[in-house]
């Protein structure tokens, strides 16, 4: 059972500050599962996407740039943040992992020039990449270790703005749909609806053509999403609403409905 949520003139903030790991430390993992380093010297890696050769792809992504500060809470909002060491370069990029009949892994830059990236999936021979602004489409050939096209853009995304900008991605079983997380433009809908058009949606974008619909919506920040394979059915995790206490556990997981609305 939740605590109540409380309300306070100014929040309590614990602020916990990012370390490195300890030479030869891991994280402990539970009874019979194994962990081991595979890669380092990311630049901010956001999602991870295993390609079915066992090739592993890695987003590294970046901010596209903080909103405007125009009030005192946003000011102190980006103070704090900076107490964690948040604001390390990112990338805007895709690395490439393989594993060697060694055991090692290699790294190989696969993907460069990308805007803020975050979703990743391959249909087909066709790998899709959820910038904050569009889904574009790349030519992918198996085994390689690069791509060095242009892409073609499938379907524009909301992007002005960008309260939340991660786009996460899921492609539906058969191949022929996109789902798409679209985070809000606000916390709590506070800069007004002119600017949620199209946000905290799940939209479902058509492969073949780039058509898009809200396939749901109140969905605050959808930033993960998954197809369960024997139901076909649409799952997210949820991201709910900021400065509520430091008690509450606001996020969730759920299925996701066509047209249903899920709150915000």
């Amino acid at each position: 059972e939740l605590p109540e949520a409380q309300n306070y003139l100014v929040p309590p903030m614990k602020v916990p500050r990012g370390v490195g790991w300890a030479e030869n430390q891991k994280p402990v993992v539970a009874q019979g599962l194994k962990i081991e380093k595979i890669a380092d010297g990311l630049l901010h890696p956001r999602q991870l996407y295993t390609l079915p050769n066992g090739d592993v792809l890695v987003v590294e992504s970046n901010s596209p740039g903080e909103a405007p500060t125009t009030t005192p809470k946003q000011l102190i909002a980006n103070k704090v943040k900076g107490l964690s060491g948040k604001g390390g370069k990112g990338g805007n990029r895709i690395t490439l992992l393989r594993p060697t009949e060694s055991g090692e892994w290699k790294q190989y830059i696969f993907l460069k020039n990308l805007y803020s990236p975050f979703g990743v999936q391959l249909i087909g021979d066709s790998l899709y990449v959820a910038n904050t602004n569009n889904i574009t489409k790349y030519q992918y050939v198996d085994g390689s270790t690069s791509i060095n096209d242009t892409g073609i853009v499938l379907a524009d995304l909301p992007d002005t703005i960008n309260h939340h900008w991660t786009k996460s991605l899921v492609a539906s079983k058969d191949g022929t749909k996109l789902y798409v997380g679209v985070g809000s433009n606000s916390n709590i809908g506070e800069k007004g609806l002119a600017v949620e058009y199209r946000r905290a949606t799940v939209l479902e974008v058509d492969v073949a053509s780039g058509a898009s619909r809200i396939y749901a919506s109140g969905i605050r920040n959808p930033t993960g999403l998954q197809i369960e394979p024997e139901t076909n059915q649409l799952f997210a995790i949820v991201n709910e609403r900021d400065e509520i206490g430091g008690s509450l556990v606001p996020d969730y997981l759920t299925s996701v409905q066509d047209k249903g609305f899920y709150g915000w």
